[in-house]
């Protein structure tokens, strides 16, 4: 009976496809269809004409995974799908009646036994393992799949917080208990200096564009700008770094007072407050100019800082690393505080930087929450070919994460946690919620504080996540490293 209804679908596809189509063929759950499936999508329809979709009608962890309808619908909306169909109980039957030219599975079944192979060896068929096309800038596939228009609003996706039965209040009330929390940061401090300009030509002499500056604007960064967040959401915020006693510390200094930081700082002459200068005409970015220093700091600062963060480690409810990999946070250190940290069950989150220099978030062990963007979550691994999910898993075996948030700019986030009621380790994904940022620099920074505040108040992580992209959303809505406040985040939440 199965194998008719198999032949009868196998036909029906191949008139569809057309007689002389290279038919491609890909099976699978796609629970909440993320930017990895769409890639091994794209993919998978470069390599033939009309690519066709399994979706399984059955998957394990019922009580997770959305209806097989409900995921039929989002494979089949997708722009790179010809034809999607709910998959029969007996996969290799059908595949041997449709004999298709190509099938696609993920880079993680290379190696592997797979059965398919038998199948497609009796008709000259082939196998093709890919995660796909692998871009470390930001993408536009999830925008394209949702048709979404350019508006700069934020907009919440309602279906996440329908799927896991939360709402703006539940966030609410986790926002108003910020107050509650005593945080301690780490890391490296910045000033982020913006200078705008007025574009006057192009040089005659050489091919270079030639502005005049207008105004100076600066803005404390780093995992200054990590506490100032913290600080304006409501917590008890403390702040150690490593800087000098120069002009960018100064200004820092009092800015970090005035938003309610309590800062204590370990000098190094050896090494400049980090200045990053960047100069903008019409609202784009043309040049960067970092003015730092990125050699590791001495045993003796490594044991001033220590000292300073002793006394604060006692009663802490959150501890952040804030790392930029210019030296602030050695290992030497870092396996230090988190001793401390741990003999005294203080929360950790981690997030380290790679984008002009080069870090590893995997050496931040036993962290409850990493936010690495997919660039740093792969450099950490040096996989640059394995799918997202695989490399999120990877990371966790190799970091001993709780939880990891890999960020993928305008393609929103792809979160990885351990469900203790599903007992297994699951996947979704969030889209950017603001969809035309003015500037996207202080992004991760947003996000990073605000999720690791709501899990140090035991949210659970799909709310952590939630309330961390709102206020993401926030943040990038303005230029400039401006910390967010609770009435600001609230305000968002109400709207």
């Amino acid at each position: 009976m199965n194998k008719d209804r198999n032949h009868i679908l196998a036909k029906a596809v191949r008139e569809k496809a057309g007689p002389l189509a290279k038919i491609v063929f890909i099976s699978g759950n796609f629970n909440v269809l993320h930017p990895g499936h769409l890639r091994l999508l794209k993919f998978a329809s470069e390599n033939g004409d009309y690519l066709v979709v399994g979706v399984n009608s059955e998957v394990p962890n019922k009580n997770f995974t959305l209806l097989a309808d409900l995921r039929l619908e989002a494979v089949q909306a997708s722009r790179f799908v010809d034809y999607a169909f709910l998959l029969p109980t007996n996969e290799l039957d059908f595949i041997s009646a449709l004999q298709p030219d190509i099938i696609v599975k993920g880079k993680e079944y290379e190696g592997r036994f797979n059965p398919e192979l038998d199948i497609v060896n009796k008709y000259d068929g082939k196998i093709l393992f890919s995660s796909g096309e692998v871009t470390f800038s930001s993408t536009d596939l999830i925008d394209s799949e949702l048709n979404s228009s350019t508006h700069s609003e934020i907009h919440k996706p309602f279906n996440f917080t329908n799927r896991y039965q939360f709402s703006a209040a539940n966030l609410i009330t986790l926002v108003d208990q910020f107050a509650q929390l005593k945080i301690i940061i780490f890391g490296d401090l910045i000033v982020d200096e913006y200078i705008n300009c007025s574009p006057l030509g192009m040089s005659r002499e050489d091919p270079t564009l030639v502005v005049t500056p207008l105004e100076t604007k600066s803005f404390v960064g780093g995992a200054g700008i990590v506490a100032s967040h913290a600080a304006k959401l409501g917590a008890k915020t403390h702040l150690v770094s490593v800087c000098n006693d120069d002009p960018s510390f100064h200004f820092a200094k009092s800015k970090l007072e005035e938003f309610g930081v309590f800062a204590e700082f370990v000098v190094d002459p050896s090494r400049p407050t980090t200045l990053k200068k960047r100069y903008r005409a019409d609202g784009r970015t043309l040049l960067r100019v970092s003015e730092l220093r990125h050699h590791d700091i001495g045993e003796d600062i490594i044991n001033a800082v220590l000292e300073k963060l002793r006394p604060l480690i006692v009663g802490c409810d959150l501890f952040i690393f804030s790392d930029f990999n210019y030296g602030c946070c050695p290992n030497a250190l870092l396996e230090k505080i988190t001793s401390l940290c741990s003999d005294h069950d203080v929360m950790m989150v981690a997030d380290s930087q790679s984008s002009s220099q080069q870090g590893d978030i995997s050496r931040f062990q036993n962290m409850a929450l990493v936010t690495p963007t997919e660039y740093e979550a792969r450099l950490a691994l040096q996989d640059f070919n394995s799918g997202l999910v695989i490399v999120a898993e990877n990371l966790v075996k190799k970091s001993r994460a709780k939880n990891v948030f890999v960020t993928l700019g305008k393609s929103g986030l792809l979160l990885y946690y351990y469900s203790d009621e599903a007992k297994d380790w699951l996947t979704d994904q969030l889209p950017a919620f603001h969809h035309n940022p003015v500037d996207v620099s202080g992004a991760g920074d947003c996000l990073l504080v605000t999720a690791a505040m709501a899990l140090a108040l035991k949210a659970p992580i799909y709310q952590a996540a939630y309330l961390g992209s709102v206020a993401a959303a926030c943040q990038v809505s303005r230029v400039g490293n401006t910390p967010l406040t609770a009435d600001e985040l609230k305000t968002e939440l109400n709207f």
